[in-house]
């Protein structure tokens, strides 16, 4: 399998290509991009790799500028460490989206994914219609979100369904679900954890302290100069703040 590698920062580069030397030895690394002109014009004068593992964040620019300038032919696995962008990636040809530091095991899944979409491209003209709609199958296929999270209340436990939990939040140490009747229930994960099993159509890490369900946006205020401020449906103590570098992305989130 050769591989075309898209990262601006050496020590992620090398993990990655260590990683993937421990899980499959014959893959080929056929170059290594750090940013967006250079991959454009890598992409428009080389044959494409059979898979290409990319960077969002790039040294002069964001990486979905390359689908705009140039044709990616082959699955794409985005490698980052925002979670902020994962819906984007998937109206493009990515196959996975793994946060930094990856892990072997969910390198090992990505690629597998990948394994699956080749055998099924196997017997296809290889097309760019065909690529898109077997990416779309193995996205919305193979992922499966949570139906419910188990929380703690005192000494016992109970499950609470996804679809009334109107937010997680991160606040001393502890990670709360709370429920869109604004019941608190204190949950062994953090919030990195939970966004890997939740539907990005409906979550949102929208700072360091919350994960919102769309159903618990009110509305959103312009806040400073170029941050946004949150109104929750139900109260929160807390402000919910989003940065103004998140805010483009939350807009779009927010369609």
């Amino acid at each position: 399998m050769k591989v075309l590698i898209i990262e601006d920062e050496a020590p992620a580069f090398r993990r990655l290509q260590k990683l993937l030397t421990e899980i499959d030895p014959s893959i080929e690394i056929v170059e290594v991009l750090d940013g967006v002109k250079d991959t454009v014009q890598w992409l428009n004068a080389h044959e494409t790799p059979d898979l290409i593992f990319m960077d969002i964040q790039l040294n002069d620019g964001i990486s979905f500028e390359i689908f705009d300038q140039a044709e990616v032919k082959k699955p794409v696995i985005f490698t980052t460490a925002f979670d902020e962008y994962m819906l984007k990636a998937f109206r493009v040809n990515s196959i996975d989206y793994l946060l930094k530091p990856i892990k072997q095991s969910e390198l090992q899944r990505s690629l597998d994914k990948y394994r699956t979409l080749k055998a099924q491209l196997s017997n296809e003209p290889l097309s760019q219609p065909n690529i898109q709609e077997l990416v779309k199958n193995i996205q919305f296929g193979q992922i499966k979100y949570k139906s419910r999270f188990l929380v703690k209340m005192g000494e016992k436990m109970m499950s609470v369904e996804t679809e009334h939990i109107a937010c997680f939040q991160a606040n001393n140490g502890l990670v709360y679900l709370v429920s869109q009747s604004a019941k608190r229930y204190v949950i062994d994960m953090t919030l990195d954890e939970i966004m890997k099993e939740l539907d990005p159509e409906k979550f949102y890490r929208v700072n360091r302290q919350f994960v919102l369900c769309y159903h618990c946006i009110a509305a959103v205020h312009k806040y400073g100069k170029s941050q946004l401020l949150v109104e929750a449906c139900l109260p929160i103590e807390e402000q919910i703040i989003v940065s103004s570098e998140k805010a483009s992305a939350f807009k779009q989130w927010l369609g």
